[in-house]
């Protein structure tokens, strides 16, 4: 496998890539970045092979606060027109799913912390999030969600969210949850965020979600599966 060139658009600067960095710097790929809260520069379409579109606080329909948004959708969306691979993480599903022109609203709920989601697996869907079938426990940190995008295949839900995650043309994939999260990072999400830990059906307390962390090896392992799922789709 050559070199696989992977651009990451990180909104906030404690929402990086997590565990997807430590993959492609193990498997030799090439990271670059655009970080909107220092330089919204892009890239042009033919400097990448992946684009990674990471969390964050804001919401897709938060334009008039947010300048850049719009310029990203487009930008999304004509990644996903040029045949890339596009993975989107919490913010970042809700980002292509916008691109795709699927609404994007408030959930009924928002979740916060360590709950299970049920995986679709089947042919359709080529088992992206890996075999096993019995719900796992992952990481939330949302209070949007999405319908889902035209031609999408949903591959995981909820009991608090029905779109958990889809599949797109089988080269793109949006996860509401965060399969890339580690420890350092949650700890950053509840510096940052602690506000929004209040009472809720699906909100946990931080001191809760820390006694929780033991989940993070089983879906960073997941993050990496699915990574090296997609990787064997990339022609290069």
């Amino acid at each position: 496998m050559k070199t696989i060139r992977i651009h990451y658009l990180q909104h906030v600067a404690f929402e990086g890539l997590g565990c997807i960095e430590d993959w492609a710097l193990a498997k030799g790929h090439q990271l670059t970045s655009t970080k909107f809260y220092e330089d919204r520069q892009l890239p042009e379409l033919s400097a990448f092979d992946w684009l990674i579109v990471m969390g964050g606080p804001m919401s897709v329909y938060d334009e008039e606060k947010y300048n850049w948004l719009q310029g990203e959708k487009e930008f999304i969306r004509n990644s996903i027109q040029a045949d890339k691979i596009v993975i989107g993480i919490c913010l970042g599903a809700q980002l292509i799913a916008s691109a795709l022109d699927a609404k994007v609203f408030p959930n009924g709920e928002k979740e916060i912390g360590w709950f299970p989601v049920s995986i679709s697996n089947n042919l359709q869907t080529n088992n992206i999030l890996g075999e096993d079938s019995v719900p796992i426990t992952v990481f939330h940190w949302h209070g949007d969600t999405f319908d889902l995008p035209e031609n999408s295949i949903r591959i995981a839900s909820s009991e608090a969210c029905l779109n958990q995650a889809f599949l797109y043309h089988k080269k793109v994939v949006g996860l509401q949850f965060h399969f890339e999260v580690t420890e350092k990072s949650l700890q950053q999400m509840i510096a940052f965020c602690g506000d929004e830990l209040v009472a809720g059906r699906y909100i946990q307390s931080a001191e809760k979600m820390l006694e929780k962390v033991h989940h993070i090896r089983e879906i960073n392992i997941r993050m990496f599966e699915l990574l090296d799922n997609l990787e064997s789709k990339t022609e290069i």
